[in-house]
């Protein structure tokens, strides 16, 4: 399992825009991929997961990912949040 925190920048947190672009983004991988902020985990397979969060601008959050292809899952998450302009905590 691969751990990754990420601290949001964009002042609107994530929102429905970049929540739809993760899922997506999750969907062309074999591992699992949960989201946690504080004490609460979430799968990210739905969008309703996402925004339940209310991931808001500051706020640290981890992505956990598990699988076969882990790796080169957790790579395309730092792109993901990279190109988002949030910035690669841990």
């Amino acid at each position: 399992m691969i751990s990754k925190e990420y601290i949001i920048m964009d002042s609107q947190g994530i929102h429905a825009r970049p929540a739809a672009s993760l899922i997506k983004l999750t969907k062309n991988y074999k591992s699992t991929f949960d989201l946690k902020k504080d004490d609460k985990t979430i799968r990210l397979n739905s969008m309703l997961n996402i925004l339940s969060m209310g991931i808001k601008g500051g706020e640290t959050i981890a992505v956990l990912i598990d699988g076969e292809d882990e790796v080169v899952a957790a790579e395309a998450i730092d792109t993901f949040f990279t190109e988002l302009g949030k910035m690669i905590k841990n």
